[in-house]
């Protein structure tokens, strides 16, 4: 069920690639809403805008704001619609559906080099389950490796469009990404693919990535249950990343100021995608804490138990090791502000001191 809201814009509060934030006046006040450009137009200051207030009442950490649904006043003209190429529908039988061009169907240039491509050449491929993880895994990986093309494959279990990702994209302005890829239902990256499997190959094969590093959009989704959360899909990348010739790098969701005790030092989200999710070789990147700025010694040693454990528990895991050094002032100087469920850099510093590290070991395999 929908929770419409209708309203008018009352101000432009922030534009990026794809997609146009505005402040709304409605009859229940003031609301922040988002609007994709390329589904509904821009809107304006003075425009009626219908909304979708769904995750706005549910009041979501991530995905608190409303949608903009359309602009009623200013629909797009009705006639043929040019024809475009491509014919990957995403968001699949919604009322938004978009269709793109996709990287691997017939009418893409680069669908001969895709047809029967089935190898990534051993490039080094890193997982994690949240989103935010994204800027420090790149942190740590250009510490040693400023120059690697690294792109970022974004699945679908979090947020659709590539543009609610500000991360994303100010990554991408920075230099610091090479290309966005987006796959499943996910849509609006610089290509466009149908599984993550394409998505990998196209990673290689078309951006010329050195390192990929595979997250799902903004607004993981948990259910405080052993297999209900959408974190699952980075132990499906490692395998996929595995069978095409890639060398997967799972990186640890870590967390020092979380307090359900599922997530304090290794999330059971890590242990479930990694031990039990993933089914082929992967270095499981063990962040040593002993002596990091901010980390207690408890925590440190909490984390070493469960890896440990995970580790004897999984066969298929390389435990490795990975100082934490110099770590925190990269991620210091990171282009984009970290946060991670509300908690940033100086709350919560072994969450982004794990996701960093495993940069860092992607870029010694890069050696």
């Amino acid at each position: 069920m929908i929770r419409w809201r209708e309203g008018v814009v009352a101000q432009v509060l922030d534009r990026r690639p794809g997609a146009v934030e505005v402040a709304v006046a409605s009859g229940e006040g003031r609301v922040r809403a988002l609007a994709y450009t390329d589904l509904v137009g821009e809107p304006a200051p003075g425009d009626r805008v219908l909304l979708n207030g769904n995750a706005l009442e549910r009041d979501l950490g991530t995905g608190g704001l409303a949608m903009v649904v359309a602009l009623p006043d200013r629909l797009p003209p009705v006639g043929p619609a040019p024809v475009a190429p491509g014919h990957l529908v995403k968001a699949r039988y919604t009322p938004l559906q978009a269709m793109v061009l996709g990287v691997d169907e017939q009418e893409s240039e680069h669908h001969t080099a895709l047809a029967e491509a089935d190898d990534i050449a051993g490039m080094p491929v890193v997982a994690a389950d949240l989103h935010s993880s994204l800027p420090a895994v790149l942190a740590g990986l250009r510490l040693t490796r400023p120059q690697a093309r690294v792109a970022y494959v974004m699945t679908d279990g979090g947020a659709l469009p590539a543009a609610f990702s500000r991360t994303a994209g100010a990554l991408r302005e920075a230099g610091w990404l090479a290309s966005v890829v987006t796959t499943g239902q996910a849509f609006g990256g610089d290509l466009e693919a149908a599984t993550v499997h394409t998505g990998l190959l196209a990673a290689r094969l078309v951006s010329g990535a050195d390192v990929a590093v595979v997250v799902q959009g903004p607004g993981n989704l948990g259910t405080g249950t052993r297999w209900g959360f959408s974190g699952v899909a980075a132990g499906e990348a490692l395998n996929a990343a595995a069978v095409l010739g890639g060398r997967p790098v799972a990186a640890l969701r870590v967390s020092q100021a979380d307090p359900r005790e599922r997530h304090q030092g290794v999330s059971h989200h890590s242990r479930t995608a990694y031990g039990r999710v993933l089914a082929r070789p992967a270095d499981l990147v063990v962040p040593d804490f002993d002596g990091a700025d901010g980390v207690p010694a408890e925590l440190a040693a909490r984390v070493d138990a469960q890896c440990e454990q995970l580790l004897a528990d999984a066969p298929h895991l390389r435990g490795r090791p990975v100082p934490v050094t110099g770590l925190r002032e990269a991620l210091a100087a990171c282009p984009v502000r970290l946060s991670t469920m509300g908690r940033g850099l100086e709350q919560d510093p072994a969450a982004f001191l794990a996701a960093a590290a495993a940069g860092r070991h992607a870029a010694g395999l890069l050696s």
